[in-house]
């Protein structure tokens, strides 16, 4: 299963790291120039964490980032439940 957010859909992204070397231009230097650049990936704070759901009697296990805890603390499990369902997602 890939890192993924069950309720938002969030992935991780790609971007770069930046070597710098130099001194700045503040300290009398000819500046910072970047001298190598290398792929990164930015991963996503995810975590695997059991919900109750009252109305089913049982608990579910989600793959969830901070972000969806805290729409399902503002929503309800059963909202977000539902909305999952409509969209086709398994658990």
């Amino acid at each position: 299963m890939p890192r993924r957010c069950q309720v938002t859909g969030k992935v991780p992204v790609r971007g770069n790291r930046y070597a710098i070397r130099g001194i700045a231009k503040k300290k009398k230097g000819i500046g910072l120039k970047i001298t190598g650049i290398k792929k990164r990936r930015f991963n996503i704070n995810i975590t695997k964490k059991r919900f109750w759901l009252p109305k089913e009697n049982r608990f579910i296990s989600l793959k969830v980032t901070a972000h969806a805890m805290r729409i399902i603390d503002r929503l309800g499990i059963d909202t977000v439940v539902q909305q999952m369902r409509k969209r086709g997602e398994s658990f």
